[in-house]
């Protein structure tokens, strides 16, 4: 059933200009009589250039749409200068109610157009349908408006210059929730390394149940490609990081690395690099999100270790990589356990606890319990000290350590943003009943040769980078 109905009329034809009441009216009238169920919300788009730029005929079309909103329930009226700034606009409205399925009317050579915008500003979660702009109110006996063509495509040159128009739109909002802010650890060397963590502020995501600055983009979400990109645009920019060599990983829960300059496996939770201008990452959220830094070799590597990639060994398997490729020694690499869900909190099936226990009983709380509560913090420190590694990992820094209250690894598996990482210790947002949301991008980056984490954590070197 349709839920919202879009009029485009950006390209009706100069004609129609003094008539737009008759053509509006007409359209209701056929919506209502072509459809089974009513639709409550109808979104007018139109184009509004600056007075200077108008023409005789849109001195008249404001007002008269203005006047024609005020006399229909649920028809509202959208304008802007261009067509990306109005359908971004509606489409905050839609979210706000929380709509998925719109019709779309509008004049027929508008219509593959229409579908790249769509395309680009909004993601599967919608359900679109299109249908002909039309003067006539009898479904019987209907007259499209404009030209119409058999065969439409949108050239090449369209498509960019499209992108183009979206690009300079969301380029243009404001910062949502306060400004982009990068946390740093003193852990890390700057002179070698360029690292940070970001926080849930400074991007543009509206979306309720994620941070301004999500960095994450999926078909099951409401936030599109073209935002993350924007959110990411603005982070690479504060942090001096190249966003077009920016690489995270294809999380499968296992133990994969890929080594930066091979074969990219179809999926991997770590990552290592010792490239110029790379930048890696990788994202936590009740998982670990892991940092890797040998200031030595100049070399770097992101994780994620979720309960089934600790007991894998998903961060051995990245410092191996680390080693058998750059030849770094162990005792060189620093790791940094990102802040993730905590032993308080955190349950798996009696069959899976039996894993960690075998690790180590302090692993397991409750064991003889049907779920009892698992410290994979606490697992993965001890498989990174296992004697088979020759050498303890330097530095190995567990920033959970200062926490009061672990992660609420719901609300973090919801939001899918990254937790932050500064000298040790987790900063802090209130939520109510005393708990506590971490939101974040972890960053590092080599000043001679790295790559860059998301942890989201991600590293880079520094010769492409802002000197400091």
């Amino acid at each position: 059933m349709v839920e919202a109905v879009l009029i485009d009329l950006f390209s009706l034809p100069a004609s129609l200009h003094n008539d737009i009441q008759g053509v509006l009216r007409n359209t209701l009238e056929i919506i209502e009589k072509c459809s089974s169920t009513p639709t409550p919300f109808v979104y007018v788009m139109c184009c509004q250039m600056p007075e200077s730029e108008r023409k005789d005929e849109q001195e008249s079309l404001l007002p008269a749409l203005r006047d024609f909103q005020s006399t229909k329930k649920g028809l509202e009226v959208v304008c802007a200068q261009t067509t990306a700034a109005v359908l971004y606009t509606i489409k905050q409205i839609l979210d706000e109610k929380d709509l998925s399925v719109i019709k779309v009317i509008l004049p027929s050579l508008r219509k593959e157009l229409m579908k790249v915008y769509i395309d680009h500003l909004f993601t599967a979660v919608y359900q679109f349908e299109f249908e002909d702009l039309k003067e006539a109110s009898d479904c019987n006996n209907l007259q499209t408006i404009g030209p119409k063509s058999e065969e439409q495509t949108v050239s090449t040159q369209d498509m960019a210059l499209i992108r183009s128009e979206i690009q300079m739109h969301l380029e243009s909002l404001p910062s949502l929730k306060g400004e982009l802010t990068i946390l740093k650890s003193s852990l890390i060397p700057d002179d070698i390394f360029l690292h940070g963590f970001t926080t849930r502020t400074g991007g543009i995501s509206y979306i309720p149940t994620l941070s301004s600055c999500n960095l994450f983009s999926s078909s099951k979400r409401r936030d599109p490609q073209a935002v993350v990109k924007e959110n990411l645009r603005r982070l690479a920019n504060a942090a001096g990081f190249n966003p077009e060599n920016f690489h995270r990983v294809k999380i499968d829960h296992a133990n994969a690395v890929c080594v930066m300059g091979k074969t990219e496996p179809d999926s991997y939770d770590g990552i290592v690099t010792n490239q110029k201008g790379v930048t890696i990452a990788a994202p936590g959220a009740d998982c670990i999100p892991l940092l890797f830094a040998d200031p030595v070799r100049k070399a770097c590597g992101a994780a994620h270790s979720g309960w089934k990639g600790t007991l894998l060994g998903v961060s051995m398997a990245t410092v191996n990589a680390m080693v058998s490729e750059y030849g770094c020694n162990v005792k060189d690499i620093l790791v940094v356990l990102g802040p993730s869900v905590g032993p308080c909190c955190y349950k798996l099936p009696r069959e899976s606890a039996e894993e960690f226990h075998r690790i180590d009983p302090k692993c397991v709380r409750q064991f003889d319990s049907a779920a009892p509560y698992i410290d994979i913090r606490r697992a993965t420190r001890l498989k990174l000290e296992q004697p088979r590694l020759s050498q303890a990992v330097r530095g190995c820094t567990d920033t959970a350590q200062a926490l009061k209250k672990c992660i609420d690894a719901y609300y973090c598996c919801v939001t899918m943003c990254v937790v932050f990482f500064i000298s040790g210790v987790l900063r802090k947002k209130k939520r109510k009943k005393g708990k506590e949301k971490y939101h974040g991008l972890l960053f590092l980056s080599s000043r001679d040769q790295g790559g860059i984490l998301v942890a989201l954590c991600f590293l880079a070197q520094r010769p492409f980078l802002k000197d400091q």
